[in-house]
């Protein structure tokens, strides 16, 4: 199966001033991963699927400031270091498709690497977890949390990211117990157990927050709700009978 031809480039710039005084020109300039003869009118397509598939503009790879007739862009400068990192991607997906030639089909024809299976309309693929966590490192609970229901409203039901389960927002809320803010750790797994109620999981995990924070009392009652969902749930057993021993 061919390789779809998916990258960054630069182009010629002609005339200036508005939007519509800009075409794709005859001969692009500054090739380093496309075939170097490709025509203005082969790249056309090519971008336009590259920014959807990550969900960018021209401004995202190119020296150009979002807004501005695409007639004052540099497409030629390397200086916007986005467009290295996406040259380095093509030459990484040539490279696991040509890996993938190399193994036998499971169906009845070989599958292939494309921009989208990964990015699903986001410049940097990464997983609900991760990409809550790092907010949180950066920016704290709030930001983490106001991140999530951001993702939450742009991308539910499109498969760019698993909303499904409570993993996500149990990590999140593990991460900040490891960092002892527990008022962040307990908001995160109340979260969780508002947007999964019938997961025993998520409950024992709100239980542990409001044990380590020194809050026995509400413990209790959260991990007699995750014992309600799960009655083989062994560990809200001992910790309920262990701050039961300590009151």
């Amino acid at each position: 199966m061919r390789m779809p031809v998916i990258a960054l480039m630069a182009l010629t710039m002609t005339g200036s001033g508005s939007a519509q005084d800009w075409s794709w020109p005859e001969k692009p300039q500054n090739l380093k991963v496309l075939p170097e003869e490709w025509p203005g009118s082969r790249l056309s397509p090519v971008m336009r699927g590259f920014t959807r598939s990550l969900g960018v503009r021209c401004s995202y790879c190119h020296l150009g400031e979002e807004g501005k007739p695409l007639s004052t862009y540099d497409f030629v400068s390397d200086e916007n270091p986005n467009k290295d990192r996406a040259r380095e991607m093509l030459r990484m997906l040539g490279s696991v498709n040509d890996h993938l030639k190399k193994i036998e089909p499971s169906g009845d024809q070989a599958v292939n690497m494309w921009c989208h299976t990964c990015h699903r309309g986001r410049p940097r693929p990464m997983t609900l977890g991760e990409e809550i966590s790092e907010q949180y490192r950066l920016r704290g609970v709030d930001a983490a949390l106001a991140h999530e229901q951001s993702l939450r409203d742009r991308f539910y039901g499109r498969g760019a990211y698993d909303f499904t389960n409570e993993d996500a927002l149990n990590l999140l809320g593990y991460q900040a117990l490891e960092t002892s803010d527990f008022e962040g750790a307990i908001r995160v797994f109340r979260l969780n157990t508002e947007r999964f109620p019938e997961s025993a999981n998520a409950w024992d995990s709100l239980g542990e927050g409001y044990m380590r924070s020194g809050r026995n009392e509400e413990a209790i009652q959260v991990y007699r709700k995750s014992l309600e969902l799960n009655p083989a749930n062994r560990n809200a057993k001992e910790m309920i009978a262990t701050m039961k021993g300590e009151e």
